[in-house]
């Protein structure tokens, strides 16, 4: 299943490249969601509610995915995380290039710690990206995407994968400086996710998921997640010693080799076959 948000805050399952309205049940969900809950409201709600929107989504009339605006389709994770320096061929880049790694003092993920992003970062792919600073260098990174489906914590990776609502694409987009790592990439509009989140059970296997990311059409990064470091199951387990995971969480899970910087007037495109696909344009 393929779950997205578009418009004024509307509920969509993707079927065959076309939008089925089920907004009336996002509706009735949150109602029932309490206020306190540190959990997205449609992700906790999923597991009860899948048949039901299947079967709503089935009568509903498509609409065209290019006639709407494209939001995140997590609208209230309770964190945005993201794993540093997660593949190898990333670090060595990083290594070589001062204008990327600055003061960073260590290339290992578990000396780093995952990072968080702010929530006010998050944008969808129908918005534009704002350059925060555009006197310094702000690169892209595209990055495979996980969301959590059920509260947890110290996870065994045993068990990691079962504690995975779906996936999606992200851009973790970062001005490069000596700040730290959460100040840098949680600038308005630097968290980008979307198309739309595909449910666990559509991809079995998250360690093997290729993708690649262009820039005005030139394929800057290029990659597969059976590169990364620290493996998917291997990320649940890290993060959730540090933090109680819950449903609608987020986790970016490390960008590839082949980072660049990008200025107002570039057009983003992400791609991946087991996903899908955005564009988003950088603004000024």
């Amino acid at each position: 299943m393929k779950i997205c948000r578009y418009n004024d805050d509307r509920l969509g399952i993707v079927i065959d490249g076309e939008i089925h309205d089920v907004t009336a049940a996002q509706n009735e969900i949150r109602a029932a969601h309490p206020y306190a809950s540190k959990s997205d409201a449609i992700v906790a709600a999923l597991p009860d509610w899948r048949e039901r929107l299947e079967k709503m989504a089935a009568d509903a009339e498509p609409i065209s995915v290019d006639s709407v605006k494209l939001l995140p389709p997590i609208a209230r994770p309770g964190k945005l995380m993201a794993a540093p320096v997660n593949y190898k061929a990333h670090i060595d880049e990083a290594q070589a290039d001062p204008g990327i790694r600055h003061i960073e003092r260590t290339t290992k993920i578990k000396e780093a710690g995952i990072f968080l992003k702010s929530n006010t970062a998050l944008i969808g792919p129908s918005d534009s990206i704002p350059i925060r600073f555009p006197d310094r260098r702000n690169d892209h990174e595209f990055e495979f995407a996980l969301v959590i489906g059920e509260e947890c914590s110290r996870v065994s990776q045993a068990d990691a994968l079962d504690v995975i609502a779906g996936y999606t694409l992200g851009l973790d987009m970062t001005v490069r400086g000596p700040e730290d790592r959460s100040a840098r990439k949680s600038c308005d509009g630097y968290a980008v996710l979307g198309p739309w989140m595909v449910t666990a059970d559509e991809i079995p296997d998250p360690d093997n998921v290729s993708f690649h990311g262009s820039v005005n059409g030139n394929v800057k990064q290029d990659a597969n997640t059976s590169d990364q470091v620290l493996s998917i199951r291997e990320l649940i387990e890290y993060a959730s010693e540090y933090y109680t995971l819950y449903p609608g969480d987020v986790m970016y899970t490390g960008s590839p080799e082949g980072v660049s910087e990008v200025k107002a007037g570039d057009e983003l495109h992400f791609v991946c076959d087991r996903i899908g696909d955005f564009k988003i344009g950088v603004g000024g």
